[in-house]
């Protein structure tokens, strides 16, 4: 059975409760809860990961090399817009990286405008809220095959 990571990052602990006119009321949890429901109907794994440490999520990145996923969707925040550390450890990887966000980034402030991710990702889905995961696990699995 094909396996994928899910990486969510700096402050999406905080989903539900953070901006909801950006994010919704939603929860990491209920998102999560989502993602293993489409994984299930897709005959596929997904395991998802959230932290706030940039070092804990360079690590994990490593471990998704080492454990041979066959591919990654990351939504890593603010990491989005200038970590060339998390954008390094991605480039390790073989597998297709799907990049998503829940707001559309492109029409909020300016530094948000750039991803450091994007000429190493597959693709970028943003702006359609808890749907931008599920179309990110859908892109994928559909780019593994």
């Amino acid at each position: 059975m094909k396996k994928f990571l899910m990486l969510h990052g700096i402050n999406h602990n905080m989903f539900g409760k953070r901006d909801p006119q950006q994010y919704g009321t939603v929860t990491l949890e209920q998102i999560n809860e989502r993602l293993h429901a489409l994984a299930s109907e897709l005959g596929v794994e997904v395991e998802c990961f959230q932290t706030n440490h940039e070092g804990e999520m360079c690590e994990r990145i490593h471990q998704a090399f080492l454990d041979g996923v066959d591919g990654v969707i990351i939504n890593a925040g603010a990491w989005t817009h200038y970590s060339y550390g998390l954008r390094d450890a991605l480039a390790i990887l073989t597998v297709p990286i799907i990049e998503v966000h829940m707001s559309n980034i492109h029409a909020r402030e300016s530094f948000r405008h750039q991803s450091v991710f994007a000429e190493i990702a597959k693709g970028q889905i943003c702006g359609f809220g808890v749907d931008s995961y599920l179309l990110g696990l859908r892109a994928a699995v559909s780019a593994s095959q």
